[in-house]
């Protein structure tokens, strides 16, 4: 089979009531597109019936792969499917498509060029946030000041699930990633920053979703402890290879 220009990865953990939806409007847009694909489906553990809806639509659509893991968390799912993947652009996209699949064309060539990462944003011009509460938004700003200051300066919004990388700084970022939980955004643009590799934001339309599996209290505290791990790690030389300040 020849190489697909673009893996879409979707991690998974208990995601039966929208899966079969979510990979329905994957494929379909991307039945459309005259370039080359594949979604690979990384299940975190999932105790409900998510393995058993991605192994059957997987017999239906071979451009579906599903990796099964045991359950860590979203990070660890990430990095095990991204590194699984082999497309030359590898977007990472959330089961709940809180971005349309439609908008990976403003994150990929002819409509973006010359970036290593290309980041969702939803604090660009022109983004819009469509239902998110106050007080998560509020606190999604507020962690984002602790992540520009710890681990990814300059950057307006690093949580945003809609991400896509060049298949050869997955290479790079990937194997060095420590993080199994949600702050493995974070590690992987300190990473990113270490190493010189260039990251755009573009805006897109973000809608809040009621099955967010995001508890904005106790992981955002929890990611900001992860972020003081990420730069301990880095002073003690853990990222081998990772460069210098």
């Amino acid at each position: 089979m020849a190489q697909p220009f673009l893996s879409v990865v979707i991690p998974a953990y208990n995601e039966e009531p929208r899966i079969q939806r979510t990979l329905d409007r994957v494929t379909e847009y991307l039945s459309t597109r005259q370039y080359l694909w594949e979604v690979v489906v990384s299940d975190d553990g999932s105790t409900d019936n998510t393995t058993a809806l991605v192994e059957q639509a997987a017999l239906a659509n071979p451009k579906i792969r599903l990796l099964t893991l045991p359950h860590r968390g979203k990070g660890w799912a990430v990095k095990n499917a991204m590194l699984s993947a082999t497309g030359d652009y590898r977007l990472i996209c959330d089961a709940d498509l809180s971005v349309p699949i439609e908008q990976v064309e403003r994150l990929l060539p002819p409509q973006l060029e010359g970036v290593d990462i290309a980041l969702g944003s939803r604090e660009q011009p022109g983004s819009r946030r469509i239902g998110e509460p106050p007080l998560r938004h509020l606190m999604g700003r507020v962690y984002n000041r602790f992540v520009r200051w710890l681990a990814a300066p300059g950057l307006k919004d690093t949580q945003c699930g809609f991400k896509c990388f060049r298949g050869d700084a997955v290479s790079q970022l990937f194997r060095l990633q420590t993080m199994d939980g949600f702050a493995f955004d974070a590690e992987l643009l300190f990473l990113a920053h270490r190493r010189g590799l260039t990251v755009k934001e573009v805006g897109i339309d973000w809608y809040y979703g009621e099955g967010s599996k995001v508890r904005p209290l106790r992981d955002s505290l929890s990611m900001t402890g992860d972020l003081l791990r990420i730069r301990w790690a880095y002073l003690i030389g853990r990222y081998t290879g990772a460069g210098s300040e």
